[in-house]
């Protein structure tokens, strides 16, 4: 083990030489003025050595244990550490020795730790003594770790408004996951999908998280040491609102109008101008705050492109449109100020005016987003770091229209928010994860985007080039060969072999959002698109799929010289194992599955078959419409699509479930019944 994969990496490692052998019936010993703040992260430390190990390691809170029996000391000491998050961490061949500020850097000590148990693997052999067999052992390598922060606020933001809202237990397993990579905030994008008591019309059919649901999901969330922030759009898009008739008068354009982004047939946002907008922010806020312990509060304010075109056309043609949206903004802020909150909001808008930059309040975080890997987090964040505004940064997944991401763009992403966050002094990191189109990637899709973005959000200069990868492979889908998590890393980047770059997307994910009509009026946007292209696209598709493994295999036997057979019978008994005892919940074999069998892995297989299939029927379906557009229809192909759509929705649907509550599916999948009807047409 003397190259450590773990996640985020440690800012600084040091290995020194040596061994902890992990012996049965030893003690984990809480030293803290309060211990029971520790006894949250003492029992994942506990499960962990039972699970990893197959030992028993009792929990007490007194430091005066014989030393002889203590196997771990958790300690809070105040001012112990250089950060109130850090932590330090020392494995010597006596024993565990954590120590920390808080009961937050203690939680992350023993983070660390339990991902050194994940990847160790357990030694021993057949040990030739008077009373038979030597039980196997289990080794830590001696160490010592120094650890803090780089940005105090680590969080991820995922989309449960457009379509898919996760059921509680699958988000209960994302907390767990994140948790366990040092992320110390969640936040749930909302537009209708809380279920509003007052309003019941806009969440009817969303299957809405319920305040019981977010009351449990805040509790779970503290106890991990996340931060679970309410978050609510207050100003644009709020069309799931505002299309209902109690609703529409208060938008800015009742009836749709045209925007920068072309025509939009339904409304947008809130009229910033009428006095019934900022009454129904009120009634909003007053009755989904109580249930968040948080007190920060993300109330959205992004992308207002109608504003100014309708009922405010007047006002912004006196006052100018930046001044319309800051008047309501400082209408928001004093709503969420009345709730003893801090307010956060999307920057987009007030960036577009950076003039108004210094008449924001210096108690409101600004958050500061995109998703390019050229997006300018150097130019924005200095524009808010001069003016004194506090500001995240809020680089992407880059999963959204794409169904299997694309890595190299959103990893490039994620590390110019981190460089940039850093040098103009973000206060905050947030990973955000949209669902644009119809939250059409699964899930798992985007487990390398938060795992690559908490490990430069905690430490840059450690993380920047850690191999992703390997380390997502391991602490997400349990699989210490690596294979996995290449394969989620080399599916996304797939698309690049077609030449074709699209802003926010990829060109397959696109090809079936599209009708046929459609894209023929918009062919000159893709100059690059050609079939070889394409067909380069499915070869490599099917090169990174081939290496998914049959089934899980056993890793290497450890054969144990007989020199190394001695010096462990002579640990085991000093540790306490009398020769020959065999121990209750018996040890690990003496090998281990590489790729650890794991309730969630067949799953997982199947969603990612499920992307690379929807890819390859991209792909197919840009042959079929340039073959089309040419005059050269291929007849068989068309029917071919219209049989793999079919199986493709089949599918889609029960993956669907399998993570996500059902309203919202029929929309979703009605995106592919349109694809699938451009066939039949």
């Amino acid at each position: 083990m003397s190259d450590l994969t773990l996640l985020p990496q440690p800012r600084q490692l040091t290995l020194t030489g040596g061994a902890l052998f992990i012996s049965p019936n030893r003690l984990i010993v809480l030293d803290a003025s309060d211990a029971g703040a520790l006894f949250f992260s003492a029992k994942r430390l506990q499960a962990a050595l039972a699970e990893r190990v197959g030992v028993g390691w009792e929990i007490v809170a007194n430091a005066t244990a014989p030393h002889a029996q203590v196997g771990a000391t958790l300690s809070v000491v105040a001012s112990g550490t250089r950060h109130p998050q850090g932590y330090e961490l020392t494995i010597t061949p006596e024993g565990i020795h954590a120590v920390a500020s808080t009961p937050a850097g203690l939680f992350y000590a023993v983070c660390t730790l339990i991902q050194l148990l994940e990847v160790g693997r357990p030694e021993g052999g057949k040990l030739e003594t008077a009373s038979n067999l030597q039980p196997p052992t289990f080794s830590l390598p001696t160490l010592r770790i120094s650890d803090w922060p780089d940005f105090p606020s680590r969080g991820v933001m995922l989309d449960v408004s457009r379509n898919r809202v996760p059921t509680l237990p699958t988000l209960l397993e994302l907390v767990d996951l994140l948790a366990s990579w040092k992320v110390n905030q969640l936040q749930l994008y909302t537009e209708h999908t809380f279920a509003y008591r007052n309003h019941p019309e806009v969440w009817a059919d969303a299957s809405p998280l319920t305040g019981e649901e977010i009351l449990a999901l805040d509790a779970y969330c503290r106890e991990r040491f996340i931060e679970l922030v309410p978050n609510q759009n207050s100003f644009g898009h709020m069309t799931r609102w505002l299309t209902h008739d109690r609703y529409r008068p208060l938008a800015e354009a009742p009836h749709g109008c045209d925007t920068r982004w072309g025509r939009r047939d339904e409304p947008i946002s809130l009229c910033p101008i009428d006095p019934g907008s900022i009454e129904l922010v009120r009634s909003m806020f007053d009755e989904l705050l109580p249930h968040f312990s948080s007190r920060q509060f993300n109330v959205g304010c992004d992308e207002t492109i109608d504003l100014g075109q309708v009922r405010s056309k007047a006002a912004v043609a006196e006052l100018g449109a930046g001044r319309v949206y800051l008047n309501f903004l400082l209408q928001i802020y004093r709503e969420v100020k009345a709730h003893g909150r801090t307010m956060q909001f999307w920057g987009d808008i007030i960036m577009e005016h950076p003039e108004l930059v210094p008449e924001l309040p210096r108690d409101l975080i600004a958050l500061e987003w995109g998703y390019e890997a050229a997006h300018p987090f150097e130019q924005h964040g200095a524009i808010f770091a001069a003016s004194g505004v506090p500001f995240y940064v809020c680089p992407g997944t880059g999963t959204w229209n794409t169904i299997a991401g694309r890595t190299e763009s959103s990893l490039g992403n994620l590390r110019n928010a981190a460089e940039n966050g850093l040098k103009h002094g973000a206060v905050g990191y947030l990973i955000t994860d949209w669902g644009d189109a119809g939250h059409w990637q699964p899930l798992p899709v985007s487990y390398l985007g938060f795992g690559y973005g908490a490990a430069v959000s905690w430490a840059c200069a450690a993380n920047v080039e850690s191999d992703i990868a390997a380390a997502v492979s391991a602490f997400a889908f349990h699989d210490l060969t690596g294979t996995l998590g290449r394969i989620a890393y080399d599916l996304g980047n797939a698309y690049l072999k077609t030449g074709v770059a699209i802003h926010n997307s990829t060109i397959m994910a696109r090809l079936m959002q599209i009708t046929f009509a459609q894209f023929v009026v918009n062919r000159a946007r893709y100059p690059n698109l050609t079939a070889d292209g394409l067909q380069a696209a499915i070869a490599k598709i099917d090169a990174v799929m081939a290496r998914w493994p049959a089934s899980d295999t056993d890793g290497e036997p450890v054969e144990p010289t007989p020199a190394q057979q001695q010096g462990k019978a002579a640990a085991w008994q000093k540790a306490g194992g009398a020769v020959g005892e065999r121990v209750e919940p018996t040890p690990l074999p003496y090998s281990r599955p590489a790729i650890a069998q794991h309730p969630g892995r067949e799953l997982i297989r199947r969603e990612y078959a499920w992307a690379a299939d929807m890819l390859r029927h991209g792909a197919r379906r840009g042959i079929w419409m340039l073959g089309k557009l040419d005059g050269a229809e291929d007849v068989a192909l068309r029917a071919a699509l219209v049989a793999d759509a079919e199986r493709l929705m089949a599918e889609y649907r029960d993956l669907w479930h399998a993570r996500s509550r059902p309203g919202g599916f029929a929309e979703s999948v009605a995106r592919m019944e349109k694809m699938r009807g451009d066939y039949l047409a």
